[in-house]
């Protein structure tokens, strides 16, 4: 899960990821989205790779061509985790909201 929590603290990486997730794209494409080099997005989609957030196939038209499309599938843990956080922070909220209708009835 950190290398999740690593890759998507990046602007950049987000919304690489938000691009992939609307289409799938070759990283000369998804470079001319961005004011970067190329290498610069495949270092981007390669720690996007490393957290199976993107996975990456030759193009069928174009060999030379890798297609980068996103794989939500590793957020499924974060959004367990996360849900996790919100169930124990309710729970925290509604007993200070208790204790604070019981300290104004006072």
């Amino acid at each position: 899960m950190a290398d999740v929590f690593k890759a998507i603290a990046d602007q950049t990486r987000r919304e690489i990821l938000l691009m992939l997730i609307k289409d799938s794209n070759n990283i000369g494409e998804i470079a001319q989205q961005f004011n970067m080099t190329r290498p610069a997005v495949a270092k981007h989609i390669k720690i996007l790779q490393s957290a199976n957030l993107v996975g990456i196939q030759l193009d069928k038209n174009d060999s030379r061509q890798r297609i980068c499309f996103a794989q939500l599938e590793a957020l499924q843990e974060v959004q367990e985790y996360l849900s996790e956080l919100e169930k124990y922070w309710q729970v925290q909220l509604k007993g200070l909201g208790e204790f604070l209708q019981h300290q104004h009835k006072k």
